[in-house]
């Protein structure tokens, strides 16, 4: 079966599968991209490199207008001014530096003469100043109109996905996971590295809103710009190393899909209630806004001040001096879903008396999924008594309860956040029930046979407890 039959067969095709199918066939990732267009299409691939670059011409005109005598409401003329600067601009990394600059021109531009949207204009930036930065460093046109293709397609996906407000769809998720896609075409990485990279680029983008970037000064700079060094990253991770990365793109991007809307409708609204403040607008459009309208907005926006300012007296309140800020170092690679655990077992450990018959284990549902590194610190705080910071015994301790036949009982609770340990020993039966909290801390909401020596314990132990 030749390339073009195995493509008809799959039809439309998904990310893996373009992956699946340029990996069996020892092809390029954009290969197999501008085969299923000339099926879609019934042009050349040589036509279809040249429609992709036309795709871009209106949108490389904006960063010309942004790059030069551009202002944005948003940005001012921040990309002119950086693109006056001699020599580096943010970086010296030619092309990250030109690519990052001519983003940031691409949204000035943007807000004067508009850009062709994908998933939406957000996304649109970082693509159009990844080509212009091609341009900018000599690229070939062919290899530039290649890495174009890449990033349509990528961003196709996308553009179907976006229902709502979020830059989770549009221009940090979409533009970081269609850059670490091109970028590893320019370091003629495999198929397999496209997809590892697209996996990495998406995980810090999931569920980030866009309502705090649309009418606030400067932020969607970041959004927009961390899109480039996102997706920059996540190419030289997955073409320079072997580092392993075990989930499917089209998982991936389905769970950001699924997110996306519980983001517009969860997180949107308190990111609103903080950022109104700094909202900018017109004031021809103000004018014609009911002042009873006005008033209710200004008491509203007063309130949130306040409370932000308490939010925040409450956490300055709540830290230590910075020569004691850092925690004790926890095995396991979090202080949250192995360190609070872990402390947890711990304080039970030195309160129960007797020998240990059994441990039982009941976590909270996202705990419960990340078992494969927490269970070990809960075992080796509660059967031992080691710290967080004993690598030693972490990965000892489950051989080592398995030889002295202690049974163990893990058990996914639904309650939200709980994380309890119970350990049967000889003489009697020993509790500490907590909330999760990061860095090592929890909530200690009840111990037995006493909750006070359970609490002195900690406070001996250097655990830290907080009340909420």
């Amino acid at each position: 079966m030749n390339i073009k039959d195995m493509i008809k067969e799959k039809m439309p095709l998904t990310l893996s599968e373009i992956v699946e199918i340029a990996d069996k066939n020892k092809l390029r990732f954009v290969d197999v991209v501008l085969a299923e267009t000339e099926i879609q299409t019934e042009k050349t691939k040589e036509e279809i490199l040249e429609d992709v670059l036309k795709e871009f011409e209106h949108n490389l005109n904006a960063v010309e207008v942004g790059l030069t005598a551009g202002s944005s409401l948003l940005l001012g003329t921040t990309a002119s001014q950086l693109n006056n600067i001699e020599g580096p601009k943010l970086f010296k990394d030619e092309f990250v530096d030109r690519a990052l600059v001519n983003t940031i021109a691409a949204q000035t531009g943007n807000h004067s003469l508009g850009l062709n949207p994908c998933a939406g204009t957000g996304d649109s930036c970082p693509y159009t100043g990844f080509i212009r930065a091609m341009f900018d460093t000599g690229y070939e046109r062919i290899k530039i109109a290649e890495a174009a293709a890449i990033l349509l397609k990528v961003g196709s996906m996308f553009r179907v996905g976006k229902i709502t407000t979020g830059c989770n769809m549009e221009g940090f998720g979409a533009g970081a996971a269609a850059v670490a896609a091109a970028t590893v075409e320019l370091y003629e990485g495999s198929p397999k590295a496209t997809e590892r990279a697209m996996v990495m680029a998406i995980s810090p983008t999931i569920a980030v809103p866009c309502t705090p970037r649309v009418m606030v000064p400067a932020l969607c700079a970041t959004h927009i710009g961390g899109a480039i060094l996102v997706g920059t990253m996540s190419a030289g991770l997955a073409v320079r190393t072997d580092i392993e990365v075990n989930v499917p793109i089209d998982v991936m991007l389905a769970m950001a899909t699924e997110v996306h809307p519980i983001s517009g409708k969860t997180i949107v609204p308190t990111v609103v209630e903080f950022m109104q403040p700094f909202f900018k607008t017109k004031e021809p459009v103000e004018k014609l806004i009911e002042q009873s309208i006005k008033d209710e907005e200004k008491e509203n926006i007063d309130n949130t001040l306040v409370k932000a300012k308490e939010i925040a007296k409450r956490l300055a309140e709540g830290s230590r001096p910075i020569t004691d800020t850092l925690g004790e170092a926890v095995v396991g690679g979090s202080s949250q879903a192995v360190g609070s655990p872990t402390n947890t077992g711990r304080i039970a450990h030195f309160l129960k008396k007797g020998k240990i018959k059994k441990v039982k284990i009941e976590l909270y549902p996202e705990l419960f999924a990340r078992r494969g590194i927490n269970v070990p610190g809960v075992l080796m705080g509660a059967v031992y008594g080691s710290s967080t910071a004993d690598g030693k015994m972490y990965k000892e301790v489950m051989e080592l309860v398995e030889k002295e036949n202690i049974e163990v009982e893990i058990i996914k609770d639904d309650e939200y956040q709980v994380q309890r340990v119970t350990i049967y020993t000889d003489e009697g039966t020993y509790m500490v029930d907590a909330l999760n909290r990061g860095g090592g801390r929890l909530v200690l909401r009840d111990a037995s046979p006493s909750r006070q020596d359970a609490v002195d314990i900690a406070n001996k132990l250097g655990i830290v407890l907080i009340d909420a």
